[in-house]
């Protein structure tokens, strides 16, 4: 009987721990992390997660979303952090939303990270199931683009960062 009680808070722990998102509206007060940007050239899991999240648009009549390699200079800044930490977060949030409204004149910024998913659709189909990071991808927004990167153990950590211009 204790499992039945404790299966469903698991599930829930579960959720919360691999994914997350991050809008304008959370306040990050512990901003003192400044962007370390390099620009790369994208990856395939990258390229597949930009059109999986166009094509889910689509369907639902949104505009497609272009992608900017600011935004994902920025996100990759935030994915290396997270790889280092070895945790998912959106800690210094702050400073990447007004980064990218200083330079590219966005007036929202938003953002979903996760970790350990193995491939572009495993990422996006739980961004989807999740009602908050769905919001995010179904938002008002002109541009993103995101980051993947591996860790020394091979798990995947994500930063997908939305804006409207």
């Amino acid at each position: 009987m204790k499992y039945l009680i404790k299966l469903p808070l698991l599930a829930l722990l579960t959720i919360f721990t691999f994914s997350s998102c991050s809008t304008d509206s959370m306040d990050d007060k512990a901003d003192t992390m400044e962007l370390s940007l390099t620009t790369q050239e994208a990856k395939t899991i990258e390229v597949e997660i930009l059109e999986l999240i166009n094509n889910h648009r689509l369907t639902l009549g949104l505009n497609p979303l272009g992608d900017m390699n600011i935004i994902k200079s920025v996100a990759n800044s935030h994915t290396d952090y997270m790889v280092v930490k070895d945790e998912v977060s959106h800690y210094n949030f702050f400073t990447r939303s007004n980064y990218l409204k200083s330079n590219v004149g966005a007036q929202k910024v938003s953002e979903n990270v996760a970790f350990g998913y193995s491939s572009a659709e495993s990422v996006v189909r739980a961004w989807i199931k999740s009602e908050a990071h769905k919001a995010i991808l179904e938002g008002d927004f002109t541009n993103f683009d995101v980051s993947a990167e591996k860790n020394e153990e091979g798990r995947w950590y994500y930063t997908n960062i939305f804006i409207k211009k």
